[in-house]
């Protein structure tokens, strides 16, 4: 019994250090945000009032706030079940770009299709993409322990060019003078629930994801299993886990969540797949989920408050003098400092194996 305390006892002040190095990190990036406001606007008080007000003063800014976190969730989702298992998935950008493009060429290869086939099928074309690149990465690694970091890095980027040639080749819309494919068919679109804003349906379901999310990885065998092969593969291995199993399997939850948070992005807002478009969701997705400390249901507000950051820059600079980068260097400085110390909760974590 006296053990069992000192184990609660112990956890609580690990939770209660997490929590103050969290809240030490973001204050350290809105003291930034602070002081690059005041150097660079003619009016700070106006500027920001817009910053943190701004995302919330009508129904418009902030059911597009809402709805720029859907795909963040997704993403960070993606990472997490990466990094639960040691596992690196670095390619998260092309993974979102690829799942758009399939769920797109879906939709526009079937337009007198029903909806709930369309959707499902586009959505699961999408998955499956996710999932097959992610994976390659994993297999890599089992197979002839090929860095995944570096593997879903380049063939990323690859991607990112494939996908921009089928955009601008086959695809393209030849009535638009935007680089994007033709819409997709209206009964494909998303639903519609905070008008005139472009939140849809879509968040409902993705915040059930994670919460399934978070009960796979902690109260289900695979999930266990999972998580001890990320903390220590060798006694895994020991306890008669596949680890190679674990080294292609949260890869490909990851690609999949990656490849649904394009297509979610396609189906819910743009309605198209245009150049570019995942601009920056998986980067920002490895922000949120180590804002989150790689827990499922801890992503939902991390990614509303990656949102809420460039929805305030977005706001001050309509109202007021200073440029939408603040909101990325703001989101620079918090992903600069939880990575320092996911860094130094590893090394630490090393030195005490040793």
């Amino acid at each position: 019994m006296i053990l069992k305390g000192k184990e609660v006892i112990a956890k609580r002040s690990e939770m209660f250090v997490t929590a103050a190095a969290l809240l030490i990190t973001l204050g350290a990036a809105f003291l930034v945000m602070f002081l690059m406001i005041f150097l660079m606007s003619k009016t700070p008080g106006e500027t920001i009032f817009y910053f943190f007000a701004g995302p919330l003063t009508n129904k418009y800014y902030l059911g597009n706030m809402l709805n720029a976190s859907i795909p963040l969730m997704l993403t960070g989702l993606g990472i997490s079940f990466a990094f639960r298992s040691s596992m690196f998935n670095l390619g998260g950008e092309g993974q979102v770009y690829a799942g758009g493009l399939a769920a797109t060429a879906v939709c526009l290869a079937m337009p007198a299709a029903g909806a709930f086939f369309g959707i499902t099928v586009s959505l699961a074309a999408a998955v499956l993409t996710g999932a097959v690149i992610a994976g390659l990465s994993g297999f890599f690694k089992m197979k002839w322990r090929t860095d995944e970091l570096i593997s879903s890095f380049l063939i990323s980027n690859a991607l990112i060019y494939i996908v921009d040639n089928f955009i601008t080749g086959p695809l393209d819309d030849p009535e638009n003078n935007l680089l994007t494919t033709s819409k997709i068919a209206k009964q494909f679109w998303f639903k519609n629930i905070f008008p005139p804003s472009n939140l849809d349906i879509s968040i409902v379901f993705v915040v059930i994801i994670a919460v399934l999310a978070f009960f796979y990885l902690f109260k289900t065998h695979q999930g266990y299993e999972m998580r001890m092969c990320g903390l220590n593969p060798e006694f895994a291995r020991y306890g008669g886990i596949s680890v190679g199993k674990y080294m292609i399997l949260p890869m490909l939850w990851s690609g999949a969540f990656h490849g649904l948070a394009g297509a979610v992005s396609v189906l819910g807002t743009s309605h198209m797949c245009f150049k570019g478009f995942s601009g920056g969701m998986g980067w920002n997705g490895i922000a949120v989920a180590l804002i989150a400390r790689n827990n499922p249901v801890a992503v939902i507000p991390a990614a509303l408050f990656f949102a809420y950051l460039e929805a305030g820059a977005k706001s001050a600079m309509i109202n007021a003098d200073v440029t939408i980068e603040i909101a990325s260097v703001v989101q620079s400085v918090v992903f600069f400092l939880i990575t320092a110390q996911a860094i130094y909760n590893f090394v630490k974590y090393r030195k005490a194996k040793v």
